[in-house]
């Protein structure tokens, strides 16, 4: 491998690349119009305020692994997933009605406060709803933007892009795919993996992988190991933030008890508990699921039918299987040792994390 192993460095790097970016995008919007300041804020303060990094970190370490060299010029390409992901957070924190992200409102909240405070014209809650889905596709489209802009060679971004277009369209269709699971009451678990594959785990884990991959010209043998790797530990990743948006701390999640709970997710860990609860069991889970007056007793109460059942015991073992193949599969792979380790310790972190 060439070039220093710095774990802990790349993140204020990819943090560093996308101030650099937005400060861009401001001085774009203020000469369009000084009323976009608010927006330009917004956008950075959802992106720079917040976030773990992990797909970044995934992907860049995708590159290191097959043989890539460490180049600022690769740090920004791979940032760019970090607006694919700000981008998908808050069309999906409209679509749940979510007040909170990270402890702070939601970008819908935000800009319906904004609308209040200036007793603008027409319905906050309306204004609040138009300027999420338009700061959503925005970070879309800056996504596109910071990657073909970063400085890396046209070629490799010809090989990089596939991935990227792949991958935005997986977890579109995967949220669409969420909404609709919701809204037809599908209950097993067959559709339960397949929203979760769709909606989070490609684009967490396998997708940015195979994007350092091709980054680094990587031959299909890698790109195989990747995707062997990526999507059982992506799975588990989804898995584990399902468990987090029922038992989680709001404290460290940043988010509501019980928030998924009454945005009616239809989860794996659901499909495991209607599967495993008795007939009144499941009428509670019902009633309860997907009603967005739910109050601290009746998230008590779906937590412990769930928990009670097995559900959680279930799903926990579920997550721990599906990590155990994705570390088999990464220590079959023909990788770099040293990047290999990294790799090691992010499914760690992926898996095991309680926010």
């Amino acid at each position: 491998m060439t070039g220093p192993i710095d774990i802990a460095g790349l993140r204020p790097r990819v943090d560093k690349a996308l101030a650099a970016f937005l400060s861009g995008q401001r001085a774009r919007l203020l000469a369009i119009d000084p009323a976009l300041a608010e927006v330009s804020a917004a956008v950075e303060a959802f992106v720079l305020l917040g976030g773990k990094r992990l797909r970044p970190a995934f992907a860049y370490w995708g590159y290191r692994g097959a043989g890539g060299a460490d180049r600022d010029e690769i740090v920004s390409a791979l940032a760019a997933l970090e607006l694919v992901q700000a981008g998908a957070l808050i069309h999906d924190d409209l679509m749940d009605r979510s007040d909170t992200r990270r402890g702070e409102p939601a970008i819908h909240r935000r800009f319906e406060a904004e609308h209040a405070a200036n007793r603008w014209r027409g319905g906050a809650a309306a204004f609040g709803d138009a300027a999420a889905v338009l700061l959503g596709d925005l970070a879309m489209v800056w996504s596109d933007e910071m990657l073909h802009t970063s400085g890396v060679a046209p070629a490799d971004l010809a090989r990089a892009r596939p991935v990227f277009d792949e991958m935005r369209t997986e977890v579109m269709v995967g949220q669409y795919l969420d909404v609709l699971t919701q809204a037809v009451g599908d209950n097993t678990p067959e559709r339960a993996a397949k929203v979760a594959r769709y909606k989070s785990a490609k684009y967490t884990v396998e997708r940015p992988l195979l994007l350092g991959a091709a980054l680094a010209g990587a031959p299909p043998a890698i790109t195989a190991a990747y995707s062997a790797f990526g999507l059982p530990l992506g799975e588990a990743f989804q898995l584990r933030d399902d468990v987090l948006g029922v038992f989680g701390d709001p404290a460290r999640t940043g988010k509501p008890a019980g928030d998924d709970l009454r945005e009616g997710k239809r989860t794996y860990l659901m499909a495991a508990a209607f599967a495993a609860a008795g007939p009144a069991e499941r009428a509670v889970l019902d009633a309860g699921l997907g009603d967005p007056g739910l109050g601290d007793g009746g998230v008590a109460r779906l937590r412990a039918i769930i928990s009670g059942c097995g559900a959680l015991d279930r799903t926990e073992a579920r997550i721990a299987a599906l990590t155990e193949a994705a570390l088999g599969a990464l220590d079959a792979a023909d990788l770099e040792p040293a990047a290999r380790a990294v790799l090691h310790d992010l499914a760690d972190a992926a898996t095991r994390r309680r926010e």
